[in-house]
């Protein structure tokens, strides 16, 4: 009986010792999680300092027509996006010619937001941009322009 209680004591030890060294290597994980953690955040924090100092995105703006100035001057004066058939109405320019002068203002350079809603197709110019053509007259609108 005795030659029993020894083997299970050796069995309860030689678990004891199987959980300890899980214990250290799971200590030794979680050590090296928390350095990778420390790491990422440094990453962040750089990632958004540079993001913070990085200079405004210049846009280069080849020079527009009378019809795509139009078009751009209603965007930029409107706060919410436009379908063509709004653009068409407030331009007085055909639906047509409305969508072909979007996709020349997007090759020039204009940056335009779409958005789909219903199946219908809406437009309004980046607000970065919006703002960037406020402060530095990216487009070249003058009033001598629209006379």
């Amino acid at each position: 009986m005795r030659h029993e209680f020894d083997k299970v004591r050796m069995a309860l030890e030689e678990h004891l010792a199987s959980i300890n060294e899980n214990t250290a290597e799971i200590q030794a994980l979680f050590d090296y999680l928390h350095q990778l953690d420390v790491k990422i955040e440094k990453v962040c924090q750089r990632l958004d300092q540079m993001q913070l100092t990085k200079p405004a995105e210049k846009h280069l703006i080849t020079s527009l027509t009378q019809l795509e100035k139009k078009m751009f001057l209603v965007l930029y004066t409107e706060g919410v996006p436009l379908s063509w058939e709004e653009i068409s109405r407030k331009t007085s320019i055909p639906v047509s010619l409305v969508k072909d002068g979007l996709s020349v203002l997007v090759e020039k350079g204009i940056p335009l937001q779409r958005s789909l809603v219903n199946d219908h197709l809406f437009f309004t110019l980046d607000p970065e941009f919006k703002e960037q053509q406020a402060k530095e007259n990216l487009v070249n609108l003058s009033l001598e322009s629209f006379m």
